[in-house]
Formats: structure tokens, sequence, C-alpha cells
């Protein structure tokens, strides 16, 4: 299955259940309050996203005078790539790593950290760059944060409905006149579990495509798998310093490989694709 049916796909299940969540709160209108209060969301992770993300990290605009290594590197790749030049900013951190936002190549920008400058060789900072230049051309941070936005509102539909019962405010009955119990498990548990293994799917899903696009785009495969190698080992090892701007777990997706390390039970739950397995597909490329 392609990349972008997969992710269409999965898209329209994390819709569905958003619909189904509102069903089962107040029936009929408690799906159109939820397909309202999802839109309301959406048109603002539209426009203010990447806002609020660069501001999040207090990423700093640097222009060609200030790094015209980075700067150099993102026009070169954007003519390639055939988009306008997005915002070039940098992370101060010494977290090896890289991400994109804007809701489409004309509002575009990408960061890096202070980390991954110190990290990688030319070429590989190119295939890094590449890969995030893919994400924009292919609109995947708007689609990232679509998805993101959609799971966000059922975990906060679910949160509200557990307060809810806590205080007392659930305990009607059905039409059968039986407790509600097996709804009410769907909602405050079911339903924002689901919701998080779709988003994460679609991010997984995502970065093969930003990594193939990428490839493409820097005409080297082999820069990129070596930076994920190395910034896979970076993440592992990194430790904060004092200063250090911190990743958190609702931007973890963003960046080109997951800057929080710890925990997994299942591949369900990751944020990204095997690093071992990104890398094998570029090599075969």
């Amino acid at each position: 299955m392609g990349n972008m049916l997969k992710t269409t796909l999965l898209l329209a299940s994390l819709t569905g259940l958003l619909v189904i969540v509102g069903r089962l709160i107040g029936g009929p209108s408690g799906m159109i309050i939820a397909f309202l209060f999802a839109i309301i969301m959406n048109f603002g992770t539209y426009w203010y996203s990447d806002k609020i993300v660069l501001r999040m990290y207090k990423a700093q605009e640097v222009t060609a005078s200030e790094h015209p290594q980075l700067h150099n590197i993102v026009k070169k790749l954007a003519t390639l790539a055939d988009m306008p030049m997005p915002k070039v900013y940098i992370v101060h951190t010494a977290m090896p790593n890289a991400f994109a936002t804007g809701r489409d190549p004309k509002h575009a920008a990408v960061a890096a950290t202070t980390g991954i400058l110190d990290l990688l060789t030319t070429e590989e900072l190119e295939g890094v760059l590449a890969h995030e230049m893919a994400h924009v051309k292919n609109r995947d941070t708007l689609i990232s944060a679509i998805a993101a936005t959609i799971a966000g509102v059922i975990s906060m539909i679910a949160t509200w409905v557990q307060w809810a019962a806590i205080f007392g405010g659930l305990g009607g009955r059905d039409e059968e006149g039986s407790n509600n119990i097996l709804g009410f498990l769907a909602l405050a548990i079911v339903a924002p579990l689901a919701a998080t293994i779709i988003q994460l799917a679609i991010s997984r899903s995502r970065e093969f495509a930003a990594d193939e696009e990428g490839a493409r785009i820097s005409k080297k495969p082999w820069a990129l798998a070596s930076a994920l190698e190395k910034l896979e080992s970076g993440a592992t090892l990194y430790r904060p310093r004092r200063g250090d701007v911190q990743a958190s777990d609702n931007t973890a997706h963003m960046f080109i490989v997951n800057p929080l390390k710890g925990g997994g039970l299942s591949n369900l739950f990751r944020t990204h694709p095997a690093t071992e397995e990104r890398v094998a597909r570029l090599r075969s490329m």
C-alpha cells in the first residue's frame, strides 16, 4: 500500500473515531458538536501551529550572513526540490535533531539544533535537511498537525468524561434502561488509546515517505542513512545541559529521530519507524 493511501486511510479512521466518540457522548447532536470542535481546532492548527512550535522551542531565525552554511544548504535543496526557500531556524540545544513546520511550502520553516550542526558532516546535514524539505513539499507537517489535533480532541473529550464520572455527571441510562458501561469504557479508555495508535501510525508512514523523497532531492541516500545512525546514537547518549531546550511528548513526532528515549512496550507506540529499517531502505536505493 502506498504511503499516501495509507495516510489517507489512517486519517479517515481517526476522523471516524471522532464521530463515534461524539455519538457515544451525546448522540447525533454530540457528533455534530465534536465535529465543530475539531474544525475550530484544525483551523487554529492550520494558521498557527508553526508559530506555536517555533516559540515552544525558542527557535531563532538566522539570516544568510549569520549562518551561511545552513542557508546555502537549504537554498540548494529548495532549488533541487523546486520549492520556495523556507525560513531557517536554529534551536539552542545539544540534542542532535531537526524538524520542519508550516502549513505549505510557501509558509514553511526548517529548524536545526546546535547539537546536529556539531555532529554531522555537510553531506549528512544535507541529507537531514532534504528529509525535512520533503516533509514540507508533501505537506506532512500539516497532515501530522491535523492528526495530532484530532487525537488531542478525542483524548480531551475522554478526560472530560472521566471527570464527569468522578463527580457524578455520568450515570444516566440508555434507552433499554441499563447503564451504558461499555460505551463509557470505550470513550474513556479505548478511544484515546486508539487515537494515539492511529496518530503515531500516520507519523511513521510519513517518515518513510520523507526519507525516500529526501534521498531523491539530495541524491545522497547514503548520507541520510549515515546521519540517521549518528542521530539515533546521539539521541540515546544525549544528556540535557544547562539552558538546553527540552523536547515534549506532543511534538516528538516532528523531529527526524525520536528525541525522547526510554520506553515503548510495543512498536504501536513508536513515533518513528525503527532506525535500522529506515537505514536499510535508504541503502537499498
